[in-house]
């Protein structure tokens, strides 16, 4: 509590009273208008008197001022005498009075002065005031007994240990004895026992020297810190997802690594960006209670001070957030020195032409305030100083904006007031008090080791009824504190001087308060608005959705909308056309089991049906379930769901079954695949789903077991066909479903394949569901099986060349000419041998209808086949694979037109679930392209192996359907043998991560134990390296989703290639970022003849433009598309010969891009009517290579390679010395894993002396390894880019710089890496905000433009 408090609501001025050792009933004043004034107020009373007693009668005798104070009988001496005395006896000077009118009455108080023995230098004492507590009874009814209250309270703080109270008048003798008794226990009790000294002015000195003992102390504990901090500590950054490098490893190579920095623009907009939006402990966890001292200990070692340690800690959940909370909020003048930049010097230089004007800014800025702030103040303000100082400290106390309009410097009676006091002021402060202006007062103040130290007073609108402005004026003390001692300055006369002329009592307060405040200056967040600006408003909360939760399942029956849906199929059956499809119906064999089948579902939650190719399982069985339940009147309660691979077979069984039902797609039969659906809520009963459909509607339920029941609350089957696949989807979702057939008893599972292991499923299921099994024969017509050898031999076929892979073929059964062959064709399909065969089978087939059927491995292989058959007359050749449009599907299912025989070249997507009705041959190459993940690139890859024994009975299944057919098989019975039985499990030899993405993308903690209770369950050591890879990019933080993550968990595409797709949607080159995407996982367009390298690579090189090899192949692809809109086909293929461009690339390119744009459309990244014309914000930034580049860095992260640059050399030239471009053999590269690494030399950067944009990284997808390590796919770009999207960032606290992954180093500030950590979560946010609500435009973020900024151009402002 200050000692020196004064309270009340001004009516008057506060004046000084000169000593004197009369009885005080003469009052001196010290100023001539008050004297004219009194003598003015003398004459009117005169005459006032003269003209209320005209007759002149005497007045009554008015009583002295002895008798007032003392009593009438007292003889004594008075208190304004015995303290005048004491003092004189002391060699004290004569006391001054302070005097102020009240509401309360008048308040006086004594100031003592002496002079110092030995300096000769006269010493002022702060003026003698009661405690706020005992405030009422100093407030006397005239101004003669205030005087004598303070005359009393003086002696008492110097003689309260003597009996003088004996010496005073009764009244003064009680409140010596009462109330100044009560209040210096209180004192002592306090720990202020000096203020009742017999020698004040020894005990100030004392006192003085206490605190200047306290700074010291203070002082030599920063310089032991800062002798500390110079050990290296290596501080882990909250956005990193990896742990600190080794010292060792930072100890190395700082000379050599490039130096970071960034501009004072950018800077100041990123820290004003965090510090306005920035999101501390989200969670609100609080800081472990066991850690708190140990991490306060720890942090203060770092040469922070112990009370932001504190407040960091308060607002943080973790030591790691609490740094970054402290690099972002403490000032750069007083952070520690391992923090700043070598060379870094306080305070910022202006060079205008304006010097008036600079001057203006900078008496503005010795506040505290930032130069910026108070430019844009004093601009506002049209240049007046007064104004613009006291918006800076509204702004200060209230962090709001000020209505500029609204003030009036005007006030006549606080001009007059103001001057009245600048006067007074002079008088107590001598020379320290100067007046610079009239409405400025400068007092310098008395603080021990605080030298040049001053508190500059500007006179305010209001004054005294509201504070003057205040401003703490010292080169010492950091800005923010000295903006905390005004804020606390200004809160003490708020509340305690308003109303009465206060400046005595500020700059008393300030120099007993200012050393603690020093120490402890209060929280970094009161004074945010004047270091940075006021903050804008800004919601940071997510917008939310209600999820529609699907109301349960009503299984009551006879309901009006049962008996409807009854008598509506009771009309149908009677039709002629639903009589001959039922006709046709009950020729399957599935129809034999329709009451086997009702019945196991009724009675199980789980029924396995097994049914061999061509019964009609996948057709008939959900439909036997529908009728069953409608004929029950039950048929308002039937939802069915039917799971399916591949999105031809739910078209194909959608548009089967509608057709046996005699009705459209879309009404009682539905389909949903990605990108497209036919259906009508609460009237389809039926409804053909892909499996990663269903999937998708689970996981965006919300994650628990509860969720996914609701999510399918009005679902009554779940039926999940072609199981014995084991796809990852469908491995995922009956995990997904035993949980729920455990919570849901209602809900009906049903397993259907043609090679169904039953048991296994039967076992995996029964611990918590009743099991039943159904078993269908097969009824496809005779197939005959024709081998390799029979082929050769039927065809004549003889291989143009030779091949040298025998590896896997046993020939000795055959004939020597037919061996040869065979050894000649090799392992490797043979196009010539499949055009050979299909001319043989039309020739057997002369003129008769049917079909033929190859399948083929993938894409690449169909188009081979196909141009093979081209050449053949009278053919319809057709492709069928999953890169292809449903629409573009579809034209397998027609007869092909009079005259020509229709020829699919197909994936194993023909092997299942459709049925191609004219289909009489089949041809089975015996491969299949399976995921794998090939660890040399880190990359998934679909590799060609041999087709499993099952998956080839299933296509020669397909040659049977309407007629005897034949199967064509190229391989020999002994390589058939050899194939496995069934193909091994997904989940059991692919990657994990996207698995493992999807699994927490349900909520689910624990992924590893989720994925125990599967199947299969994968290897623990496979699971563990997919939650690493997670954490690496960017999905998983602290076992907790990202928003990042969420997304790429929504698309069914490579990690990389999906979080591309979401930064380009994200920061506006959503185009190219999706061409980008498609052409990784395609190939590159470009083709090098092995007799044509040189021009080959030099037309490559002309879209290069040594941006890497990805920005080259964008360029041709968005040329190709410009060419194929105003060229004809034969000009189209002509440009890409010249170009050595391939045109089936771009068109498989083409295709990639529309499937990643439907996935994006689905998951909600894009709205569904998306078009880059007219969605022009997705697409502004799509020709800023420079952001792209950053972008492509960022979604191959951690596959990164730092740069590494020779010395630079110089040569003389006409113009001067310059700078000598490197050789592209002297430039090295080296990666985390590896060490040095090579270009490859395929790559548009195999030649390159340097690269664009002062990039120093290059990002690859791929790597390989022969005779050195070679890096494909480069990618230059630049030191931000690398911040904004790499790895953990790490400071050394030597000063030297940032560690990027734990092995990348950058010269640079400390304080940059935690700005770009935190610009990193609030990027996550928005992403997260984009997840919410998919029609946010976040490309127009402002985080999202400051990232933008900053990789484009270096941290550099522009």
């Amino acid at each position: 509590m200050p000692k020196n408090a004064g309270g009340g609501s001004i009516s008057k001025k506060t004046l000084t009273l000169q000593g004197n050792d009369d009885d005080g009933s003469n009052i001196i004043f010290g100023d001539d208008k008050s004297k004219k004034r009194n003598k003015k107020s003398s004459t009117t009373a005169a005459q006032q008197d003269d003209a209320t007693n005209p007759q002149g009668q005497e007045a009554p005798k008015k009583p002295d001022t002895r008798a007032l104070i003392g009593g009438a009988s007292w003889t004594g001496k008075l208190p304004v005498n015995l303290l005048s005395e004491h003092c004189q006896k002391q060699k004290w000077g004569k006391p001054d009075y302070t005097m102020t009118k009240t509401s309360g009455g008048f308040l006086s108080s004594v100031i003592l002065r002496a002079t110092d023995p030995k300096t000769k230098e006269m010493v002022t004492l702060p003026p003698f005031v009661l405690p706020s507590a005992y405030r009422d009874i100093a407030a006397q009814t005239i101004a003669v007994e205030a005087r004598h209250f303070a005359a009393t309270y003086a002696l008492f703080r110097v003689c309260s240990m003597r009996n003088v109270h004996m010496m005073l008048p009764p009244h003064y003798r009680d409140l010596w004895k009462g109330e100044f008794e009560a209040s210096k226990k209180e004192d002592i009790k306090a720990g202020r026992a000096w203020m009742y000294e017999a020698d004040p002015f020894a005990a100030k000195q004392s006192q003085d020297e206490a605190q200047a003992q306290k700074l010291r102390k203070r002082a030599e504990e920063e310089k032991k810190r800062s002798q500390e901090a110079t050990q290296s500590v290596n501080i882990n950054l909250a956005s990193g997802l990896t742990g600190p490098a080794s010292s060792k490893n930072l100890a190395k190579g700082w000379m050599q690594a490039p130096k970071l920095e960034m501009g004072k623009r950018n800077r100041a907009q990123v820290e004003d960006l965090i510090r306005r939006n920035a999101v501390w402990n989200p969670h609100g966890t609080d800081f472990p209670s066991s850690q708190i001292e140990d991490s306060i200990h720890n942090i203060t070692s770092l040469g922070f001070r112990t009370s932001h340690v504190e407040e960091a800690i308060a607002n943080c959940r973790a030591r790691q957030e609490a740094l970054e909370w402290l690099l972002i909020h403490v000032p750069e003048d007083d952070l520690p020195a391992w923090s700043l930049p070598e060379g870094y010097t306080a305070g910022i230089s202006m060079a205008s032409g304006n010097l008036k004007r600079d001057a203006v800014i900078a008496r503005l800025a010795e506040a505290g305030y930032s130069i910026d702030l108070c430019t844009r103040n004093l601009d506002d303000c049209g240049g007046d100083e007064g104004r613009a100082a006291e918006i800076l400290q509204r702004n200060l106390m209230s962090a709001n904006e000020v209505n500029i309009s609204a003030l009036d410097l005007t006030d006549d009676d606080s001009i007059e007031t103001w001057k009245e006091e600048q006067e007074t002021m002079g008088a107590i402060f001598g020379h320290r008090c100067t007046t610079s202006t009239r409405s400025v007062v400068e007092v310098a103040l008395q603080v021990e080791h605080l030298a040049e130290c001053k508190l500059r007073i500007r006179r305010s609108t209001l004054y005294p009824k509201s504070p003057p402005i205040l401003g703490v004026i010292s080169s010492n003390i950091p800005a923010y504190i000295r903006l905390s001692a005004t804020r606390q300055l200004l809160t003490y006369a708020d509340t305690d001087l308003l109303g009465e002329p206060m400046i005595f009592n500020l700059v008393d307060w300030l120099e007993n308060e200012l050393p603690r405040i020093v120490e402890n200056p209060g929280k970094l967040r009161d004074v945010t608005a004047a270091i940075t600006g006021p903050s804008l408003s800004y919601d940071t909360k997510r917008q939310t959705h209600v999820k529609h939760t699907p109301t349960g399942k009503s299984w009551k029956s006879g309901t009006p909308d049962g008996l409807e849906l009854y008598n509506q199929w009771r009309s149908r059956q009677d039709s002629p056309r639903q009589q001959k499809m039922l006709a046709e119906r009950q020729n399957l064999p599935a129809w034999k089991q329709k009451e086997a089948i009702t019945q196991a579902v009724e009675q199980n939650q789980v029924t396995i049906i097994s049914g061999e190719t061509g019964s009609g399982k996948s057709t008939q069985a959900v439909q036997f379930i529908l009728d069953d339940m409608i004929q029950r009147q039950l048929g308002a309660s039937a939802n069915l769901i039917c799971t399916q691979p591949r999105r031809i077979s739910a078209l194909g069984l959608a548009d089967r079954v509608s057709d046996e039902r005699c009705m459209v797609v879309g009404d009682e039969i539905g389909y949903a695949i990605r990108g497209e659906s036919k259906n009508r809520p609460g009237h389809t009963r039926i409804t053909f789903v892909t499996t990663g459909v269903l999937l998708r509607r689970l996981q965006t339920s919300g994650g628990r077991t509860d969720d996914v029941v609701a999510a399918l609350a009005d679902i009554s089957h779940v039926v999940i066909d072609e199981v014995h696949e084991r796809s990852l989807d469908t491995d995922f979702l009956l995990v997904l479903l035993r949980d729920v057939l455990s919570k849901r008893r209602d809900l009906k599972v049903i397993l259907m394949s043609a090679t169904l292991d039953a048991t296994v499923f039967k076992d995996y299921f029964k611990q918590s569901s009743s099991v039943g099994k159904v078993n269908i024969e097969g009824r496809t017509y005779p197939v005959q099986d024709i081998y390799l050898d029979d082929i050769v031999r039927s065809t004549g076929f003889v291989p143009r060349q030779q091949h040298q892979d025998h590896r896997n073929e046993d020939t000795r059964d055959h004939g020597s000419d037919v061996a040869k062959s065979i050894q000649n064709i090799g392992m490797n399909i043979n196009y010539d041998l499949i055009a050979s065969c299909v001319k043989y089978i039309d020739g057997q087939l002369d003129t008769e209808d049917g079909g033929i059927l190859i399948f083929l491995p993938g894409v690449v292989e169909i188009n081979r086949t196909l141009d093979a058959i081209r050449a053949l007359p009278n053919m319809h050749p057709l492709p069928l694979h999953a890169s292809l449009l449903p629409s573009e599907q579809r034209r397998v299912f027609p007869p092909p037109p009079h005259g020509r025989r229709k020829v699919i070249a197909a994936t194993n997507v023909a092997e299942t679930s459709i049925t191609i009705e004219d289909i009489v041959a089949v041809i089975d190459c015996g491969k299949v392209k399976e995921t794998s993940f090939d660890p040399q690139n880190n990359m998934v890859k679909l590799e060609e192996v041999w087709a499993s024994r099952a998956a080839c009975k299933q296509r020669r299944g397909r040659a049977g359907r309407v007629r005897a057919g034949q199967c064509y098989k190229l391989y020999t019975r002994n390589a058939e043998a050899k194939m496995a039985e069934r193909p091994e499990p997904e989940i059991r030899r692919v990657p994990l991560e996207q698995l493992c993405l999807s699994v927490k993308a349900m909520g689910v903690e624990e992924i590893s134990e989720f994925l125990k209770s599967a199947l299969t369950p994968p290897e623990s050591l496979a699971v563990g390296s997919a939650i690493e890879l997670l954490r690496r990019i960017g999905a998983l933080e602290n076992n907790e989703m990202t928003a990042l993550g969420r997304h790429l968990s929504m698309i069914p595409a490579d990690l990389r290639c999906g979080k591309l797709m979401v930064y380009g949607a994200t920061f506006g080159c959503f185009e190219s970022c999706l061409t980008i995407a498609a052409i990784l996982t395609v190939k590159s367009p470009f083709v090098s003849p092995h007799n044509k390298r040189d021009e080959s690579k030099t037309a490559r090189a002309s879209f290069a433009r040594n941006e890497g090899d990805l920005m080259c192949d964008l360029r041709a692809y968005n040329e190709w598309c410009s060419m194929k809109s105003r060229s004809n086909y034969r000009d189209l293929r002509s440009w890409c010969e010249q170009n050595f461009l391939s045109s089936q690339t771009m068109q498989d390119i083409s295709s990639n891009r529309t499937q990643y744009l439907a996935s994006l459309q689905e998951a909600g990244f894009l709205p569904p009517q998306y078009r880059p014309d007219t969605y022009t914000t997705l697409n502004a930034q799509s020709t800023n290579p420079a952001l792209i580049r950053a972008l492509i860095a960022g979604a191959f992260n951690p596959q990164l390679a730092r740069i590494d640059f020779p010395d630079r050399k110089f040569a003389p030239s006409v113009s001067g010395t310059v700078e000598l471009d490197p050789e592209a053999r002297t430039i090295k590269f080296f990666n985390q894993e590896n060490g040095r690494v090579f270009v490859h030399p395929s790559s548009t950067l195999f030649d390159a002396q340097g690269f664009v944009g002062n990039s120093i990284y290059m990002s690859y997808f791929s790597k390989m390894a022969t005779s050195k390590v070679f890096i494909r796919e480069l990618t230059p770009f630049n030191a931000y880019a690398l911040l904004l999207f790499g790895g953990a960032i790490t400071l050394d606290t030597l000063g030297r710089g940032l560690v990027v992954d734990g092995w990348l180093k950058l010269r640079g500030w400390a304080r940059i890496g935690v700005l770009v950590s935190r610009l990193r979560t609030m990027l996550d946010d928005v992403l997260a905000r984009k997840i919410e609500d998919p029609s946010l435009d976040v490309a127009g973020s402002e985080v999202v433009g400051a990232v933008r900024k900053l990789v484009e151009y270096d941290g550099m402002d522009r």
